[in-house]
């Protein structure tokens, strides 16, 4: 879920559903399965402890009630962020023991800081694609084709599908959204069909890929499962996806919409910039595969390649403008020779500047608020309730359901601070079902939200859930699929 631009700023799910999930979760903190833990100090009986929880209830129901009160959705997680672990500083202070609340801190800073770094340079390649009209022209190709309604519903799911896991599961859906609003301008019923497709399509196919999602990124960063492994997930994927865009397929009718006519050209270079940030995956890829360093390495290298590129083409502008002039002109195509004046010189640092930094700063107010709360014992506690007092099959298929509710991204950080002890085969199931859990309901992932504000009246809420029964009926075969498939990597715990 990348935020690349202010384009890709998306409202968020009403407040009553995270508050209540919120609540049901802390209320099976305290059930009578759920057995304290040990460590330096467990404050989860304490009056500290009960006032972080309810810091971090509140903090996230203004989150979710961003769209009607119109604050930005870091603003409560930094400062909850911030309260959470003064009062944890406080208490061991007071116990002599500030040097392991400093360390811990320190170490769920890390954590954030190579996250934080890898998508902040995702974030600006992707900029720089849509700068560069990447994107634009993709759609236009669509748009100009006159497909049919039900070839478009499969195009644009199936490309949903396969680009989302290198350009991330919102960014691919609010790109096909905006095909299907362009072409199926005024038919709410199709436009509907096709976002509720679209927002499946891309939640799955993110969910095989460290780079679909926030999510598997976490995954993959933190050593649990290895790149290629996350492929293992690929086939699980294509059910989820498959099954419910097979069943919507029938209600459309196969027709043609009018034709619309656009024409995009690509900016210099975008072709090589392209070819950039698949070199950047690769050695991210393999510095952390061969050399076993993390990640975020080969990404800040691969920005590297992009500043150099981005010199080279401000320093080699004035002549490839004055060669188009020429060739426009004799060509006599003036539409493209009077753009050349609105040309002005490429610049990495913009792309940056625009990268979604709301976005990342609640990021990090989570992950610190999660981590918080997990240094004082509450997480040992979820862990104990789902992970002894359930199985682990049934633990990962509940919490995929929570994510369709509460955001993926607090729900795969507790798992992964929990480190509750699973098989490998465990892992790739909460990997995919938080990946495409979402998918149950519009407010479940960030793609789903982003497409009702931008098909806002087209695509709703309720538009989404009449179609949940068939959503679901493809999550379970996806789980089930997996459970199958995958089998050997489940033998060492049941």
């Amino acid at each position: 879920m990348l935020t690349p631009c202010k384009s890709l700023q998306r409202p968020r799910r009403p407040a009553w559903w995270s508050s209540t999930l919120v609540l049901a979760v802390l209320a099976l903190l305290f059930s009578p399965f759920a057995h304290a833990v040990t460590g330096e100090l467990d404050l989860t009986s304490t009056s500290v402890g009960f006032l972080a929880v309810a810091i971090f209830v509140l903090a996230y129901a203004l989150v979710m009630a961003e769209e009607k009160i119109h604050m930005r959705k870091s603003k409560p997680v930094l400062v909850a962020a911030g309260i959470i672990w003064g009062l944890i500083g406080w208490v061991y202070v007071q116990n002599g023991m500030s040097a392991d609340s400093e360390h811990a801190f320190r170490v769920t800073l890390l954590e954030f800081t190579e996250l934080m770094l890898f998508l902040l340079v995702a974030m600006t390649y992707i900029n720089a694609m849509e700068e560069r009209r990447v994107f634009d022209a993709l759609r236009s190709w669509m748009v100009r084709k006159g497909f049919s309604y039900r070839t478009l519903f499969w195009i644009t799911g199936v490309l949903a599908f396969v680009i989302s896991p290198i350009a991330d599961n919102l960014t691919t859906a609010l790109l096909m959204c905006a095909v299907v609003t362009k072409v199926a301008e005024g038919d709410k019923r199709f436009i509907n069909l096709a976002c509720v497709n679209i927002v499946v399509a891309a939640n799955a196919g993110g969910a095989f890929s460290p780079f679909g999602d926030i999510t598997t990124l976490m995954v993959w960063q933190a050593g649990i499962v290895q790149f290629y492994e996350f492929f293992e997930l690929l086939v699980p994927s294509m059910v989820n996806f498959l099954i419910p865009a097979v069943v919507m397929s029938a209600f459309i009718k196969n027709r043609k919409p009018d034709s619309v006519q656009e024409d995009v050209w690509l900016k210099r270079g975008a072709r090589r910039i392209i070819a950039l940030f698949l070199l950047t995956v690769a050695t991210a890829v393999a510095g952390h595969t061969l050399l076993h360093l993390p990640p975020v390495l080969g990404m800040m290298t691969g920005l590297g390649y992009l500043q150099f590129f981005g010199y080279f083409l401000r320093r080699t502008l004035p002549r490839s403008l004055e060669r188009k002039r020429t060739r426009y002109s004799q060509r006599g195509d003036w539409k493209k020779l009077e753009s050349l004046g609105s040309v002005v010189p490429f610049d990495v640092f913009n792309r940056v500047a625009r990268a979604e930094w709301d976005t990342l700063l609640f990021f990090y107010g989570v992950v610190m608020c999660v981590g918080g709360l997990g240094f004082m014992g509450y997480l040992g506690l979820l862990s104990e309730a789902l992970y002894t007092g359930w199985n682990a099959t049934g633990a990962n298929i509940a919490l995929g359901v929570i994510s369709a509710v509460v955001d993926n991204i607090p729900v795969m950080f507790a798992v992964l601070t929990m480190e509750p002890d699973m098989s490998h085969g465990h892992w790739l199931l909460i990997t995919l079902t938080a990946g495409v859990g979402g998918s149950l309901l519009s407010i479940g992932s960030a793609a789903g939200v982003a497409l009702m504000g931008q098909a806002r009246g087209n695509y709703t809420f309720m538009g989404h859930l009449r179609w949940a029964p068939v959503i679901a009926l493809g999550y379970a075969a996806s789980v089930a699929t997996h459970l199958w498939l995958n089998a050997d990597s489940f033998a060492i715990y049941g």
